[in-house]
């Protein structure tokens, strides 16, 4: 019978894996509640009307890349393809909508179906903020400038940068749209089938398709900046001088567009390409109008996720683990009193480990196989005077120890 193997499209996190995936997750959460931001986590699946109202009934995700199933109810649940529905569906669902602004922190296991590569998992993991409220463009530079910060304390900031741009408000999409319209219909012949679908339905979504023949036409296609409201423009200009007080770099990239009508104002991303092909780390942006369209009232907000993997592949190298203190006893008689020593390290906050069996050489060699940098070493001598041996592994050098005061000699 053939060994069982992980499902295709997702990996175990084992050892280096797992401490550079926690490594990321516990900076990112340390920095988000430094600036105020609370953890929630939300299920990890939810009704199919969470996403497919959200993420569009025909986006790629809903028709092609969601893991949808009727439970044994005959409901249709999806694991969840992203974390921002869930947190707005969250909110209204737990009457929050009066209590604003709301800060968020989230991370956990997402679900798509796609083909599995570098970076790409068909269960990933992602870190996310959202800022929930706030209607300025200060909202979104803090939000960004979180994402930053985040960036720079796991040491992969210098091989990021960060490409903004603006949606405009509604009255700046209506023209912009109208403009794509009147350049796609034109060109209708060279459209592939979906765009052509696509064009009076939601022309925006053009702008994302991957057809080699769409993206030829791409190049001429007008850009938002030219149809942006004088309030759309002193917008976004308010984001870029926020991110300049907040000592965040960037650079414009007119070609970042959401599909959704309920994208507004600001769009960014992180993208580097220090994993080979140019790639997205931190993306997001600001959607005004995705509470509502939830059944909620029209709040405003803003927010980002961020692939665990990615970062995690960016990591020089994963955090050291900190060495135990290994806890010997010398012969089997010093066992009971081993024990007893190596609780009281453990509830005293010190890592602390002691092999199950074995003669005292072995133990003492299994010590320095886990790179102990100290072993108590307990015998019948030490257990009459009520000591231990602490010896330092790397020097050899060792002195007697009064057990009660053990845990505090090696803090």
């Amino acid at each position: 019978m053939a060994a069982l193997q992980p499902v295709r499209g997702t990996h175990d996190l084992i050892g280096e894996a797992w401490a550079r995936h926690d490594h990321v997750v516990a900076t990112a959460r340390a920095i988000a509640a430094r600036y105020g931001f609370a953890p929630w986590a939300t299920p990890i699946f939810e009704d199919t009307s969470v996403f497919s109202r959200t993420l569009g009934e025909t986006s790629d995700v809903v028709t092609k890349e969601m893991y949808s199933f009727p439970d044994r109810g005959g409901e249709s649940i999806t694991l969840r393809p992203e974390g921002t529905a869930g947190i707005c569906r969250a909110l209204i669902s737990n009457g929050l909508t009066q209590s604003l602004p709301q800060k968020i922190f989230y991370s956990g296991p997402m679900f798509r179906y796609e083909r599995p590569q570098k970076g790409r998992q068909r269960q990933f993991h992602q870190i996310g903020l959202e800022l929930i409220g706030p209607a300025e463009p200060l909202a979104d530079a803090e939000a960004i400038a979180r994402g930053w910060d985040i960036l720079g304390e796991l040491g992969v900031a210098n091989s990021c940068v960060l490409e903004l741009n603006t949606l405009g408000d509604q009255a700046s999409r209506d023209a912009w749209r109208a403009a794509l319209v009147a350049y796609f219909t034109a060109r209708i012949d060279e459209l592939s089938d979906e765009s052509r679908a696509r064009l009076h339905r939601n022309p925006l979504r053009i702008l994302d398709s991957k057809s080699p023949a769409d993206r030829a036409l791409l190049a001429d296609a007008p850009l938002i900046g030219g149809f942006l409201t004088p309030q759309a423009a002193s917008f976004y200009d308010g984001v870029r001088d926020h991110l300049a007080h907040f000592g965040v770099p960037f650079r414009d990239n007119p070609h970042i567009v959401r599909g959704l009508d309920y994208y507004s104002h600001t769009a960014f991303e992180f993208v580097t390409t220090a994993l080979g092909a140019q790639g997205t780390v931190l993306a997001g942006g600001r959607y005004d109008g995705l509470i509502a369209q939830m059944g909620g009232p029209h709040i405003p907000a803003v927010g980002w996720a961020a692939g665990i993997e990615r970062l995690a592949m960016l990591l020089d190298a994963p955090p050291e683990r900190a060495a135990p203190v290994s806890v010997v006893p010398m012969d089997e008689a010093s066992e009971a009193a081993a024990v007893r020593v190596l609780q009281s390290l453990r509830c005293g906050g010190i890592a602390a480990e002691m092999s199950y069996r074995g003669n005292f050489r072995r133990r003492l060699e299994r010590a320095n196989k886990i790179a102990s940098a100290f072993a108590v070493i307990i015998g019948p001598d030490e257990r009459s005077a009520g000591v231990a041996q602490l010896k330092n592994l790397a020097t050899g050098e060792q002195i007697a120890v009064p057990i009660g005061e053990l845990p505090a000699r090696l803090r």
